[in-house]
């Protein structure tokens, strides 16, 4: 009973097919093969395009070209399928003489039935596969993810879920009662979707050598020098060519006159003299179009006698027994091809042209010699003399807290009774812009006076404030002072000294 009213059914849609209707799947078809054409003739100019490249240049080109056969004979194969397919629903409708071009009976629903449904026969399973093996192929040759959706979208061959859909395969959803003239036209959007995924990998392929821009229309001569500044005794490298180089077709170059022949465009002298010095000469290269075309090139560099630069990146003297940072450098060479050693001190490398320099004892002078690897062998660069010193007497502070994680450093004046009670220690360093070295405080004196004008000292051993000093901070009222001196501090050249400078507290 099911089975007779879905026949009724289908019986009653036959009869509710327009002509309207019919006719507009007639208009679409005509457009979609119209706009397949097109992408046929592009597809066919690149395909030439890949011939031609082919014959000039067979080492650069055969891998592409390879795989563009590879494209069309997927593409074709499907493209192939479905005309095929086409022909046989149309003379299924129409009988053995039917064309394509002309479908009589347009409303027929039975004929795209029995070519890709019947029993044993039907070719729909042989359409869905095809179009899923050549989506599936195509896609992995298109390298824009959004080309990719498009393409997959194009090809999909998902059946929507819904009620009336329900336990159909997808060529039952494409086929089963549709008219001739509207199964004709879901084949031929399939033939427009493989010509429009055929060209996007072509275009791919096309774009890996060129083929559609080779023929450009502004060629010019460069030179590429690896220096432009050269030590005297060195060479002068340079790689010669014309843009955009092509490492299968080298350009014939020329200078004074004279061919240079080199597999690479490789030029090298010897520089045996200081000056600005002047390459000239031109390069000849046949175009796409076998023409000869000559470019003019001339490239300047100059010549200097060895040379390098030694600083010390704290200022031009050097202190004894502590770590004087440098920076070695030689124009036109790399940090890594540098040997630097010196007198009176020892050396130590930091990284790329950076050292550590620690002389012995002050009062000489500590000389760098600075050699360099150029053209496989070793040249002295120079020498370089500093005036060696002890380190400067640091000067001493309160260390405190800014409230902020940051610290403070009282050197003398007013000072809150508060933050005299929280500090701890006396601390001394050099900072003075240039350097910021810490010294270890050994001892120190603070001196107070009693109510008659009698000094009161206090002595402290280490660094700290003893339990009396502090006891003595606790007493002061408002605007009383103390001082401190006789500071005893060691830095990090291992001598000890006696700072000078005394400290005034002012209690604010």
């Amino acid at each position: 009973m099911i089975n007779l009213m879905y026949v009724v059914l289908m019986a009653m849609l036959a009869l509710n097919v327009s002509s309207d209707v019919l006719n507009g799947f007639s208009l679409v078809d005509k457009s979609l093969q119209i706009t397949t054409k097109n992408a046929t003739e592009v597809n066919q100019g690149i395909y030439d395009d890949f011939e031609e490249q082919m014959k000039a240049n067979p080492k650069k080109v055969k891998e592409w070209y390879d795989k563009a056969q590879v494209v069309r004979q997927m593409s074709d194969s499907l493209y192939n399928l479905a005309e095929e397919l086409k022909v046989l629903i149309v003379r299924k409708s129409d009988g053995k003489d039917g064309r394509v071009d002309s479908i009589q009976n347009r409303e027929d629903l039975e004929a795209a039935t029995s070519v890709m449904l019947a029993p044993g026969t039907g070719r729909g399973g042989e359409l869905y596969d095809g179009i899923n093996n050549y989506r599936e192929r195509i896609v992995q040759m298109v390298t824009d993810s959004a080309q990719r959706r498009i393409i997959s979208s194009n090809l999909a061959t998902e059946v929507p879920t819904n009620i009336r859909t329900l336990g159909k395969n997808w060529q039952e959803y494409m086929f089963e009662s549709m008219p001739t003239a509207a199964a004709v036209t879901l084949l031929t959007k399939l033939q427009s979707d493989v010509r429009y995924a055929e060209g996007e990998v072509l275009h791919g392929l096309a774009s890996n050598i060129g083929v559609k821009d080779i023929r450009v229309n502004e060629l010019n001569a460069y030179v590429i020098p690896s220096a432009q500044t050269v030590v005297q005794g060195g060479k002068f490298t340079a790689q010669i060519l014309m843009a955009a180089v092509d490492t299968t077709n080298r350009p014939t170059i020329y200078i004074g006159g004279k061919e240079f022949k080199s597999d690479r465009g490789i030029y090298e002298t010897v520089c045996s003299k200081t000056g600005d010095f002047n390459l000239v000469g031109y390069i000849e290269m046949m175009n796409a179009q076998g023409e000869l075309v000559r470019r003019n090139f001339e490239q300047k560099y100059t010549v200097v006698a060895p040379s390098a630069t030694v600083s010390a990146d704290l200022m031009n003297v050097l202190y004894a027994g502590y770590d004087n940072p440098m920076s070695v450098s030689v124009p036109g060479i790399a940090a890594n091809q540098l040997q630097v050693s010196m007198t009176g001190g020892s050396l130590t490398p930091q990284g790329e042209g950076k050292f550590i320099a620690r002389p012995t004892s002050a009062g000489g002078e500590a000389v760098f010699s600075v050699s360099a690897k150029t053209e496989g062998r070793v040249q002295e660069m120079g020498k370089f003399s500093f005036r060696v010193r002890k380190l400067p007497d640091p000067a001493a502070f309160i260390a405190y807290s800014d409230g902020q994680g940051g610290e403070n450093r009282f050197r003398g004046g007013k000072l809150s009774k508060q933050i005299l009670m929280n500090a701890d220690v006396l601390g001394a360093a050099v900072d003075d812009g240039l350097l910021n070295i810490p010294f270890r405080v050994l001892g120190f004196e603070t001196l107070f006076f009693d109510r008659m004008g009698n000094a009161v000292p206090e002595v402290s051993h280490a660094a700290q404030f003893t339990d009396r000093q502090k006891n003595m901070f606790r007493s002061l009222g408002k605007g009383k002072r103390f001082f401190i001196r006789g500071i005893k501090a060691i830095g990090p050249d291992g001598v000890e000294r006696t700072l000078d400078a005394t400290m005034e507290v002012i209690i604010n």
